[in-house]
């Protein structure tokens, strides 16, 4: 009788352990999580007096986060409004300078009228008038090439123009606005160093929403499509799954070769897909994280 009770519960206990094997979830594709990362960098070279980002914080887009140095831009720009200054003293001597050819050409015009009435009288010679034609445009073309002074200096003044409103923009570019609303990853300078154009100040991003970012075989890729919704599979403890909403956002349009770290449902495969699978991140999800996705 025991032996008989014996196997029994060995025939129950297998078959109960196969049910369970056959419940057993079987998850389509494997990968990690991923959040698109921003490196914000330095726009202008100097000191970086004020940096106020800390790993963990939280930022809003648009907001300012420090400022680096300007008081070289600000002095580069009065020497600037000084030299513009200097220039636009150039249209008074020019406009003085040529009222004075102005003024001789008066002259030398009445004496024309004088010389052309002797001739009619024939008092005066043909040279005479032929002289003073001669000195009349003389000094208008004198006009004229003082005057083209002015356009000279109406080009550097525009160019002084110029040269401001770069620094302007440099002025502008030295404070540090967050470019993107995000949490902050990595904090890559610090208050006091001197940086230059391109350096890295910290590092921000979105983690509302984080990618899986999974591997398909060729076979599977009929099965998927953009906008397509899935469940995503995450650990919870030892042996369960905790299951959450995704949808496929980005199919890899190449095939590439499987990564070591994946592995797929069947045997590995020379060749997968890439795939992104966006999740909203309730705050368990963290970058690197393992995922798993069933398909339908």
């Amino acid at each position: 009788m025991k032996i008989l009770t014996s196997i029994l519960f060995v025939i129950t206990a297998t078959v109960l352990f196969q049910s369970c094997a056959d419940e057993e979830i079987k998850s389509d594709a494997f990968g990690n999580f991923e959040a698109t990362e921003t490196i914000v960098s330095a726009e202008t070279s100097g000191k970086l007096l004020s940096l106020n980002v800390e790993e963990g914080m939280n930022l809003e887009e648009g907001v300012q986060v420090g400022f680096i140095d300007t008081m070289q831009l600000y002095l580069k720009k009065k020497q600037i409004y000084s030299q513009k200054k200097v220039t636009g003293t150039k249209f008074g001597n020019i406009n003085s300078q040529a009222e004075v050819y102005r003024e001789q050409i008066r002259t030398a015009l009445i004496e024309k009228n004088r010389i052309e009435n002797l001739l009619k009288d024939n008092a005066a010679s043909q040279k005479q008038l032929d002289d003073i034609n001669g000195t009349i445009n003389t000094l208008q073309k004198q006009v004229e090439m003082v005057l083209t002074q002015n356009n000279t200096a109406r080009s550097e003044l525009g160019n002084f123009d110029i040269q401001v409103q770069q620094i302007d923009d440099q002025i502008e570019k030295s404070i540090i606005k967050n470019p993107v609303r995000g949490t902050v990853l990595m904090k890559l300078a610090e208050p006091g160093e001197i940086v230059n154009f391109g350096k890295q100040l910290y590092k921000i991003a979105d983690l509302s929403n984080m990618n899986l970012r999974v591997f398909v075989s060729g076979d599977q890729l009929p099965e998927i499509k953009i906008g397509q919704r899935v469940k995503v599979l995450i650990d919870k403890g030892k042996d369960g799954y905790r299951e959450l909403e995704g949808t496929i956002s980005w199919i890899s349009s190449k095939s590439e070769f499987t990564p070591k770290i994946i592995q797929t449902k069947e045997e590995r495969v020379n060749l997968v897909y890439a795939v992104k699978i966006k999740v909203v991140n309730d705050g368990t999800l963290k970058i690197g994280m393992p995922g798993e996705v069933i398909f339908k």
